[in-house]
């Protein structure tokens, strides 16, 4: 194996590793070594391979590790090449947009307690408050965050953002609408429903507000996410806050409607339904995606439960590949490791018996099998890869029948998601919408592309990128 076969190979397992982990504790691991594997891996990655590091930002890999890509590239300093340092800044920018808010400002934080100040840093933190559109309600909700950044990046508002991060708040004249709320709800209880949901929190607490109350009037400036979030435990206050399910992404969505009882799935049906063929529609997909017979090897086993910082989290992610394929095939067989009998009824059961699932989506003739595990085969451990291997010797010795893991749990022993079989591409995917940009590397986990395509293929992931010159191959 030659030096850039290796270099394929380590960036497809450090891309694969981004897909899936998130630094916390899975069903079979814990937090420690999730997070010192993950923290190793963006090192060895960064430290050998720079360029490639730093352009994994277009593949779309989760928030978590984006956030980390960004705080190491930063931390490195600018490099000293300029088309290097443009193709850099270009990919740091965008990032930073597209990243939520509240990543985007603890990453500040963490940048200012580790004590990173290099010019670009500097930069790059002023550059994204001044970009900001709604920049006061920034100061309000990340007050804490922001003045942190100033402070750090040595930057002064001209504005009246100023005196409210760094002065007394309380006593200052503003003018702004929503500066004079926060000074107003020190001292009247009515001006706390003028503030965003979690700033009026904690002003609740201060003027004592039975937590029914605040629910019941907080209702209109809560998000959609925060009305799903607190759905149940404003129920058990009396208070409805009528959830846009509609406006949730699908692996939230989904989530959501596994915390649920059964009775509960089922008295709301029709408004999952609807929720559910809501999400899916607005992803979309190539319609090459959608011919062929497609099969579907979902493991609701009970390790998809989770862990108890992402409970349920690989389940809900087997549902939303399923919703997409159902509502998106021409032909689709799922096959539940445990059978749910009706998806209504769906919970974390029973073993992995993912071969004898192999065998019947391979029985009713599928060109596509999608298997979407955890990867701990346990009925009987290592069955499905002596499945793969003598179908593919015997019957299909031109793989004619594209078979395709989908990992949601990161595997810290191996530093990537865990592989049923060296016969099978297997790729991360933390959240189900992103199902096809996992599929689009899997040709790659196949180890048979060279570095220049899938180098190639990272740098067409961002089309702005077309406008610099392009990198150098390592």
């Amino acid at each position: 194996m030659g030096a850039r076969d290796v270099a394929c190979e380590d960036l497809m397992t450090f891309i694969n590793g981004c897909f899936a982990s998130t630094g916390q504790s899975e069903f079979f691991e814990e937090q420690g070594a999730q997070s010192l594997s993950i923290d190793f891996l963006h090192d060895y990655i960064l430290y050998n391979y720079r360029r490639l590091y730093a352009l994994t930002l277009a593949a779309d890999v989760n928030h978590f590790n984006k956030a980390l890509i960004l705080f190491n590239l930063l931390k490195a300093g600018a490099p000293h090449d300029p088309d290097e340092r443009a193709r850099e800044g270009e990919l740091i920018r965008l990032s930073l947009q597209r990243l939520p808010v509240q990543r985007v400002y603890r990453l500040f934080t963490r940048l200012r307690q580790a004590r990173v100040n290099n010019r670009r840093t500097r930069a790059v933190i002023k550059g994204y408050i001044e970009a900001r559109r709604d920049p006061f309600f920034d100061a309000v909700k990340y007050r804490r965050h922001i003045s942190g950044a100033l402070s750090h990046c040595h930057v002064k508002l001209t504005d009246e953002r100023n005196p409210f991060l760094f002065g007394d708040r309380r006593r200052h004249l503003f003018t702004q609408p929503l500066l004079v709320a926060v000074q107003r709800a020190y001292y009247t209880k009515q001006a706390v429903y003028d503030l965003p949901f979690s700033v009026a929190e904690g002003f609740a607490q201060k003027h004592k507000i039975s937590r029914a109350e605040f629910l019941r009037k907080i209702k209109p400036k809560m998000s959609a996410q925060e009305r799903a979030r607190l759905t149940q435990s404003a129920q058990r206050e009396g208070v409805d806050l009528n959830a846009d399910l509609t406006k949730l992404s699908l692996t939230k969505l989904a989530l959501y409607f596994l915390s649920l009882k059964l009775t509960e799935r089922h008295m709301q049906r029709a408004r999952f339904e609807e929720a559910f063929a809501a999400s899916c529609a607005r992803l979309s997909w190539p319609h090459a995606l959608k011919r062929g017979r497609t099969a579907a090897i979902l493991d609701n086993s009970y390790s998809s439960s989770g862990s108890s910082e992402k409970r349920r989290r690989p389940l809900a992610v087997t549902l939303g590949v399923h919703l997409l394929l159902s509502t998106r095939c021409e032909a689709y067989l799922p096959l539940w490791t445990t059978h749910p009998g009706d998806v209504w009824d769906l919970t974390p059961r029973g073993p992995t018996p993912l071969a004898r699932c192999l065998i019947e989506a391979l029985k009713w003739g599928a060109e596509r099998v999608l298997i979407i595990s955890d990867g701990h085969e346990n009925n009987p451990t290592g069955a499905l890869h002596e499945v793969v291997k003598t179908f593919q010797e015997r019957l299909d010795p031109q793989r004619s029948v594209m078979i395709t893991h989908l990992n949601p749990v990161y595997h810290a022993g191996s530093f990537e998601p865990k592989r049923l079989s060296s016969l099978i591409p297997t790729v991360g995917l933390r959240d189900a919408e992103l199902m096809f940009t996992a599929l689009g590397f899997s040709d790659f986990a196949t180890g048979e592309a060279s570095l220049s395509d899938l180098e190639g293929y990272l740098a067409s992931l961002e089309p702005s990128l077309t406008k610099l010159n392009p990198p150098r191959l390592t």
